[in-house]
């Protein structure tokens, strides 16, 4: 009997959704299938990595058997891209087997039993719960997420700090070396205070599949899992358990020098010196003197680069290097005109702020050269 009937492209959104978490490889193999759910008029597909779960949503109103199964996702996925747009898909099981027919095409894949596949279990316990726009926690995100770590011993570093308190979202993301953090204003001041560490997979995925949209976000935060309602998609996450760092500690405060710099010309400037970095030692100094900041960046074969910006600066001379990776990444990510740069000694960190603003904050510490 004939599962489902639909139109292609409606079944390769919720595919698509859902399948950016299934690893290639896996110890079991049903974590490598997709967990298709008929229901009346909807259908649900399901991923999981034992960690993250996502559901994805379709309807459709052709008449169908209400039933589950699981299916190879790679193979489903590169079929349904495969069919030309616009064509019909209709889902039939057969003998243990799902049989896909489109036109003229026919392909037959192997299934196996969906109460096998495992679902992450409901959190215990009360939840913080919010809603904010999607293209604000995009937003965030996007402000912090490069400095996470990314296979860091200290696995707490690996993620990313979620904190909501006195109507705030606050994001913080770090690897030891620079950190990152972005807030804003979530509504109510009344929400229990919440502070969670979501996994750096999680973030991914919620940066691939947040819209730049006012719709919301529906986020439930417990001790033990996050999730995060958009649209047709549910993604539901265990956290990681740890102690992040006191972030602020981190942040300095009252930099003795301050500079306001134009965004694309020191990100200009930094992406031609940068060539002449060596691939392990990426390390650029920056010279300032009164009305003047150099970059300097010089490698093992004796090459150098120097790059001069005329600057508002009449303290005194400071010679301070920098991974120039950590300044890219900022200037990547901060969709700004200007930039302030405060700035200590030789051997303090440097932050990097939005002018007028204190809802983003960036320290990089400095570095021997």
């Amino acid at each position: 009997m004939t599962l489902i009937k639909i139109a292609r492209d409606v079944l390769l959104k919720p595919l698509q959704a859902v399948s950016g978490i299934i690893e290639r490889r896996h110890t079991l193999p049903i974590l490598s299938n997709v967990l298709l759910v008929r229901s009346g008029v909807r259908i649900d597909l399901v991923a999981t990595d034992i960690e993250i779960e996502i559901t994805a949503s379709a309807t459709t109103d052709a008449a169908g058997e209400d039933k589950a199964i699981t299916v190879g996702a790679r193979k489903f996925l590169d079929i349904l891209r495969a069919l030309p747009e616009g064509s019909e898909v209709s889902l039939a099981m057969q003998e243990k087997r799902l049989q896909m027919k489109s036109g003229k095409s026919r392909f037959n894949l192997q299934t196996l039993p969906s109460e096998d596949f495992p679902r992450l279990a409901a959190a215990e316990g009360g939840a913080t719960k919010f809603d904010v726009p999607q293209k604000l926690l995009k937003g965030l995100i996007g402000l912090v997420q490069y400095a996470m770590a990314q296979q860091d011993i200290r696995y707490y570093l690996n993620g990313l700090l979620m904190v909501i308190e006195e109507g705030q979202l606050k994001l913080i993301a770090t690897d030891g070396h620079r950190l990152a953090y972005a807030a804003k204003g979530v509504g109510s001041s009344d929400l229990e205070r919440q502070e969670v560490i979501l996994p750096r997979k999680t973030v991914l995925e919620l940066a691939k599949l947040l819209g730049d949209t006012e719709d919301p976000v529906a986020i439930e935060l417990s001790a033990s899992q996050a999730r995060f309602k958009f649209g047709e998609v549910l993604l539901v996450s265990k956290l990681v358990d740890g102690k992040f760092p006191d972030y602020t500690r981190v942040i300095p405060q009252n930099q003795p020098r301050g500079l306001r710099l134009d965004r694309s010309e020191l990100l200009q400037s930094l992406q031609r010196a940068s060539i002449l970095t060596s691939d392990k030692f990426r390390g650029v100094r920056w010279v300032l003197s009164p009305g003047t900041l150099k970059i300097i960046c010089s490698n093992t074969e004796q090459e150098e680069a120097q790059e001069e910006l005329d600057v508002r600066y009449e303290g005194d001379t400071l010679d301070i290097g920098f991974n120039v990776g950590y300044l890219l990444d900022v200037l990547n990510n901060v969709e700004v005109k200007e930039i302030d740069c405060g700035l200590g000694d030789s051997n303090s960190s440097a932050l990097i702020t939005i002018p007028g603003r204190d809802d983003f904050k960036y320290v990089v510490m400095p570095m021997r050269i």
